[in-house]
């Protein structure tokens, strides 16, 4: 049984209600034909820092007593986080550092410094960028927020499945990308107390997916974390996981990994069809489409989930360049 509760994501709708936008949903006829049955794309990447992150960031910071404010705010993230953390704080004047890897592309590093955040770079994954933000978080008395395993978190992520059920009542899939599992815990929460029957697709890449190892370890471990196109979706889930491993387990129905050049694929797709610049992290359900990974039981619908992709690499795969 889950710690949070539909009621939790209801509440946390009221909090950022100000804070972010009610994104799209638009129906794909390219998608659609090659599946045989409905798609549509619930377009997060139209959320105001980009990606859905947004939406958890602000309902942390909104539940922050006057004294933490004042502390402050520290997180480890792969980009996107740190830049809807950066934003919120912003907004709410609560002074935000963003510890990152040197694996976080350079675009993502300065849209963060851009919104005002103390940014920290240090080593070569996730993991040493969350050691560093614990570390800072107990010298300064900053509170930590998490990118994806507090309810917080999760609840503010869970506020797009509202979204989804009420712009596509009918639906009977949902495919979301699946990382740390704050966005995929959050969704399926909200869509699996809708409605149980509603299938679950949590959709990473082959290089590095520490969920899916996780999931078929029984229990949190870690795994390498290796350059991809689907950079957002890298890094470990912590193995004091407490909230996203659990949530995850219980409500996904099924999970599929994807090759780098499926990924890239799915990028191009997105363009040339969708009309839609995105990063990786954004188009992995959209790949498994383009694989053949689904059934053809509709109205399935695609989370989108960011559109923070790295200039120079989103036009050398349109040329044909998968690394």
């Amino acid at each position: 049984m889950s710690v949070l509760q539909l009621n939790d994501v209801y509440l946390a709708r009221q909090r950022i209600e100000a804070l972010v936008r009610c994104t799209p949903m638009e129906h794909s006829p390219s998608l659609s034909r090659l599946l045989g049955a409905p798609v549509y794309l619930k377009l997060e990447s139209q959320q105001v820092t980009g990606s859905f992150k947004l939406r958890g960031a602000s309902n942390a910071l909104a539940q922050l007593s006057a004294e933490q404010k004042t502390r402050g705010v520290v997180a480890a993230s792969t980009g996107n986080h740190g830049r809807a953390l950066a934003y919120a704080a912003s907004r709410l004047g609560v002074k935000a550092t963003i510890c990152l890897s040197r694996l976080v592309p350079d675009n993502k590093v300065q849209a963060i410094r851009d919104l005002g955040a103390h940014v920290c770079i240090v080593g070569h994954s996730q993991d040493d960028a969350q050691r560093e933000a614990e570390r800072i978080a107990a010298e300064q008395g900053a509170t930590l927020l998490p990118p994806f395993d507090h309810p917080a978190i999760i609840a503010g992520q869970g506020t797009l499945g509202l979204e989804i059920l009420e712009q596509q009542p009918g639906v009977a899939q949902v495919l979301v990308p699946l990382s740390g599992g704050g966005l995929f815990a959050g969704v399926a929460l909200a869509l699996k107390s809708a409605n149980p029957q509603i299938i679950t697709h949590g959709i990473s890449m082959q290089r590095g997916a520490a969920m899916h190892a996780s999931l078929a370890a029984g229990r949190p471990v870690e795994v390498e974390e290796l350059p991809t196109l689907a950079d957002s979706l890298g890094g470990g889930i912590g193995l004091d996981n407490r909230y996203t491993f659990n949530m995850t387990r219980d409500t996904c129905d099924h999970v599929h990994l994807l090759s780098e050049g499926s990924i890239a694929n799915a990028l191009r797709h997105a363009y040339r069809e969708e009309r839609l610049v995105l990063e990786g992290a954004a188009v992995v359900g959209i790949a498994a489409l383009l694989d053949g990974l689904i059934e053809p039981r509709g109205p399935v619908v695609v989370v989108v989930s960011g559109r923070n992709v790295d200039t120079d690499q989103h036009l050398r795969v349109l040329a044909g360049a998968e690394a």
